[in-house]
Formats: structure tokens, sequence, C-alpha cells
């Protein structure tokens, strides 16, 4: 069976990486049918009037799935954020990364295997900023109640599937105590009510960072808020060789978005030599979504056959300038392909 997914290159290094997975997703005899639209900066340069086309979100509605490069975002003004735009109008509540050592890639830490999961619609990146008056700003967190309960059932279901054992909510609950303190109080009576098999624990954020790049390998799952998912799921990437090694799904009941969890790197972008894994890691984990939701063990075998290869590439010293090696882009893909 063939399956369709949309594919966004995104800009930057997006199309570099992008076509990269596509050629190793088909040297791999992957039975994807790729549905190529535009995002960000692309979609302006393509011709579209917004940076997230409408025709983009129906497509990802239609289809269920998407492969998403990295799209620019510009700092301290512009345009606001085509990844979290997606998200809102998609539902995209589920964000998913995860985190593990990887064969031949050299870290100060060992056995690192740890899953963030991030509520992905509210808390500050629901965007609302007022200027009070010159000079004064204000940022509003939101927290519902339907929120906090839905990413605590997500992420407990997540872990008893994956058959992990503990998840660790972080937190900010001493100090924001009305929308931190739903947080925790609504994940303690989802574990309570559903899953009391797990192990849970209460962390406060920043005791939470120190423990973290004390001893990552004493953590499983990790349950937080919008901001604290992303700022921790950038220091989790940082144990284990940084954002080219680290890949990233959105999930909500309209569709899932898979993507790599680094930017467009304007600076590389055009050179060839930008890391291809994060997307192609992301990919396997689309590969294995529509797996699972098909019942089709023969994309599950292969979903684990790229994961093989490029875990065997790293192992044999083929990696990019960002892991140490000196392959470029294609180069990278390439030596995928051979092990496959």
């Amino acid at each position: 069976m063939t399956y369709k997914a949309v594919l966004i290159p995104g800009d930057g290094i997006g199309p570099e990486v992008a076509d990269a997975v596509v050629t190793i997703l088909a040297a791999a005899q992957a039975p994807i049918e790729w549905i190529p639209r535009l995002a960000g900066i692309a979609a302006l340069e393509g011709g579209a009037k917004e940076l997230l086309p409408s025709e983009t979100v129906a497509a990802i509605k239609e289809h269920k799935y998407a492969l998403k490069g990295p799209c620019s975002t510009p700092v301290g003004g512009g345009f606001s954020s085509v990844n979290v735009a997606l998200r809102k109008t998609l539902d995209l509540y589920g964000a998913v990364r995860p985190v593990r050592s990887l064969p031949g890639v050299q870290t100060r830490f060992d056995g690192v295997d740890l899953v963030v999961v991030r509520e992905n619609t509210e808390g500050l990146y629901a965007g609302i900023e007022n200027e009070i008056t010159r000079g004064v700003v204000t940022s509003v967190k939101v927290a519902t109640r339907d929120a906090c309960t839905r990413i605590a059932d997500f992420a407990f279901r997540y872990a008893v599937h994956r058959k992990r054992r503990k998840v660790s909510v972080f937190h900010k609950a001493n100090i924001m105590k009305l929308s931190d303190g739903m947080f925790i109080r609504c994940a303690r009576e989802v574990r309570e009510a559903k899953f009391p098999e797990l192990e849970y624990e209460e962390l406060i954020i920043d005791a939470a960072c120190m423990k973290l790049v004390q001893d990552p390998t004493r953590f499983d799952v990790l349950l937080m808020e919008n901001l604290y998912g992303d700022v921790i799921s950038d220091l989790c990437a940082g144990l284990v060789g940084g954002l080219g090694a680290v890949p990233g799904a959105n999930y909500g009941e309209a569709g899932s978005v898979f993507e790599a969890v680094h930017g467009s790197a304007p600076d590389i972008a055009g050179k060839g030599i930008a890391n291809p894994l994060a997307l192609t890691m992301s990919a396997v984990m689309m590969l294995n979504h529509i797996a699972e939701k098909h019942e089709d063990a023969a994309l599950a075998a292969t979903a684990k056959r790229i994961r093989d290869a490029y875990d065997r590439a790293l192992l044999d010293g083929c990696k990019t300038g960002d892991l140490g090696g000196t392959l470029n882009t294609k180069q990278f893909a390439q030596a995928v392909i051979d092990r496959l």
C-alpha cells in the first residue's frame, strides 16, 4: 500500500535536508507518495500571499501526515512563527521529542534515552502581548484545564504504549501557582485515575535542569508546558550531540506533522553541508506512526531498516561537520543508503 504525506521543505537549509531524506526513503522503497506544499519564506517566494497558505493546511488535513523542514522566524520583530501558527491552526497539541545517545557520537553522557512531551498550543506561546504604555509590555500565559488534562493523558498513554517506566513533570508552580499549579494538578489526577502503575514525580523546572545535566539517565518521559518544553528539548539535544541529532513530532486529531527541531541555519544554506540526520529521524517517526495507524508491519520494518542504517553509518564514522565529521549533506545520505 502507498501512503500520501505532505512534504514541506521549508527555507534556509530545509530544501537541502528534505531532498536528502526523500532520497533515503526512496532508496529504502518506503511506500510514500509526497504531496509538495510550501510554508514560510519559501511560500512568499513561491507567490503565496501568506506564510502559511490555506492549501498547505488543507493538504495536511486531507492526508493526515506531513514532514516539514525548518522555517525561519525573525528574532525581536518581523512576522510571527510559522511553526506556532501551524500547531495552532491544526491543534497539534502533543509535541514529542525523543532524545537518545547515538552510536559513534561521543558526548559527556552515555545511555541517554528520554522523551520530552510538550503541550504545544498554550502558555506564553499563545502570543498574547500588549504594550500597555511606552516601554511597558505584558505577555499573557494561557493555561486551560482541558489542555492541561489532554496533554497529561497523552503523555501517560505514550509512556504505557512505549513501555516506559516513569513520567516526570517539570513546572514552576511555586511561583505560578494558578497556571502551573493547574498543570501539575491535572497530571496528578490523570495518573491516579488511569495510570497508577507508572512511576511519577514533579520537579521545579530550574532544579530539574540541574539534575538533567548532572545525570540525564535518571529521566524517562518528561512532561511540561509549552515554553519549558521548547527550552528543555534543546537542552536535551545538547546531551546527545546537538540539534542535528534529534527528531520531533507534533500530534493532533486533524493530523500529525513531523519535523527536525533545528532551525533553518541561513548562514550555511546553499552550501550543501547541513546535517540531514534529524529530519531523517523525524521521517522514521512518521513511518512508524503510519505503520501503527494502518497495522502495516512491512512499513514498520522499513522504518527500522532506515534507523539501523543511519545508526551504522554513525558508528562507522560517517558524520557531517556538526557531529565532528567531514561529510556533506549528500554524502551522509549516500552513507545511509549504502547501509540499508
